[in-house]
């Protein structure tokens, strides 16, 4: 392939680079569309399947714990596939996260209920979203940095967004499957076997997986970095512990990634989870009308994800981040203004208001998040930022909502949270640097200067 250029993506032309790009956006899809089947079905099935004999408000929350489970595992699967990534390359830490999150999907597609094996229903369920969580916490870094490190240096937000994408495509898929099966199938024959119907089929990203397999190159910051170990005999260029070193040298870049992400997760998770069963249970709204809205919104969400990320290509992460930032923090309020109109239009108006602003901060940050550790320990960083801002955002944001709800009768105390998130991510992105203009291909800064003589 011939010696490695400054920009990363110098071995492959654009064509080709578009086509890696457009795997990478096809396994995080389908991954996506795993880990967000479970969110609608916690917000309108598992309740009554896996805990028959709470009252509903309740069974909503126990229901939402077990979806926060998969968050508390992401962390765990950003060390795991964080330090496989660095070590062994992106690309097989990706396909195996791809195949983990196939396994428990379908595994939970098959699982029996509450009425037919007791406590060990939603015991196994549990077990099963943590294994989703795994398997997720380690697909976003895999498929970013394939999207990332192809990419010519002035277009990296874009090609980084491609993955992205994954995320409303999954929502779309999840949305439009339980949409048709639930118009098609009796409410009972959708709470008996329906629901299980995609999970099931989650077997399909095996094939993808195999597909991706042969048709993937490894990147060209990691080649780079194997190539000089080798040639200059010394297996240091390769992090021996990514994940320790990150912790050990760039633990704040952590931390205030992770803590920049939480308001995306944390609004995210209301948008597609808690508002479900608020517009359903609160709001006696039609399920259909409620996943109907929510699709609308998914599809206008995975252009703006290109649109916000091309234009940080221009003008920076920081500034589309911060203007992210405060456009959701303004319309926390304004969000379920429209949607306590318990219609169609302004459920989508006040889910499209949040997710565009989302957009302006997930857009770019594919790209932000890569650009801010060096090669040797990128997959591990990038991974651990992430998925700690899903922890402190996604794993909690639904049930928090849901609590609150219950507690105040208001949404205002919702808005507040909103509001307090957004806070927080303006703060950490302040501290952070812009990275736009880094160089991906830093394997030489690896190296200690050779001794001169």
């Amino acid at each position: 392939m011939g010696s490695p250029s400054n920009s990363g993506a110098g071995q492959l032309d654009e064509r080709s680079v578009r086509k890696i790009a457009g795997l990478s956006l096809v396994g995080a899809s389908v991954e996506w569309f795993d880990f967000f089947l479970y969110g609608t079905a916690a917000a309108l099935v598992f309740p009554k399947i896996f805990f028959p004999n709470a009252d509903p408000a309740t069974g909503v929350l126990l229901s939402f714990a077990t979806f926060g489970v998969g968050f508390v595992a992401r962390p765990v699967g950003g060390i795991i596939w964080g330090h496989f990534g660095d070590k062994v390359g992106r690309k097989k830490a990706f396909l195996a996260a791809l195949i983990t999150m196939a396994v428990g999907s379908v595994l939970i597609g098959l699982m029996p209920g509450y009425a037919a094996i007791g406590v060990a229903a939603p015991i196994g369920l549990t077990v099963l979203r943590f294994v989703q969580g795994i398997a997720v916490g380690g697909q976003w870094g895999g498929a970013v940095l394939l999207a990332t490190e192809f990419a010519p240096k002035h277009k990296r937000g874009l090609y980084g967004s491609v993955a992205q994408m994954g995320v409303p495509i999954g929502v779309l898929m999840g949305t439009v499957a339980y949409f048709f099966l639930s118009l098609l199938m009796s409410a009972d024959a959708f709470l008996s076997y329906g629901w299980r119907i995609p999970f099931v089929a989650s077997v399909l990203l095996v094939a993808v997986a195999i597909y991706a397999h042969s048709r993937l190159e490894e990147t060209p910051a990691f080649t780079h970095l194997q190539q000089l170990a080798a040639e200059r005999a010394d297996p240091s260029v390769v992090s021996r512990s990514p994940v320790l070193e990150v912790l050990r040298t760039s633990w704040q870049r952590v931390l205030l990634a992770g803590g920049a992400f939480t308001v995306v997760n944390t609004t995210f998770y209301i948008y597609i989870t808690f508002l479900q069963d608020y517009g359903v249970r609160i709001l006696h709204m039609q399920r259909s009308t409620v996943l109907m809205a929510i699709a609308i919104v998914a599809i206008v969400q995975i252009p703006a994800l290109g649109i916000f990320a091309a234009i940080s290509d221009r003008i920076g992460r920081r500034k589309m981040y911060l203007a992210g930032s405060i456009g959701t923090a303004i319309w926390a309020f304004p969000l379920f203004w429209f949607v306590d109109t318990g219609t169609g239009w302004g459920l989508t108006v006040g889910l499209l208001g949040g997710q565009v602003t989302l957009s302006m901060m997930y857009g770019p940050l594919a790209a932000f998040f890569s650009e801010m550790f060096p090669a040797k320990f990128r997959y591990s960083g990038a991974s651990l930022g992430y998925q700690l801002g899903a922890l402190l955002g996604g794993a909690i944001s639904s049930l928090v909502a849901a609590a609150l709800f219950k507690a105040f009768g208001s949404n205002v105390p919702i808005s507040l949270y909103i509001i307090g998130v957004s806070l927080l991510a303006i703060v950490c992105v302040l501290a952070l640097t812009e990275t736009y203009q880094h160089d991906m291909d830093d394997a030489e800064e690896s190296i200690p200067s050779a001794p001169a003589g």
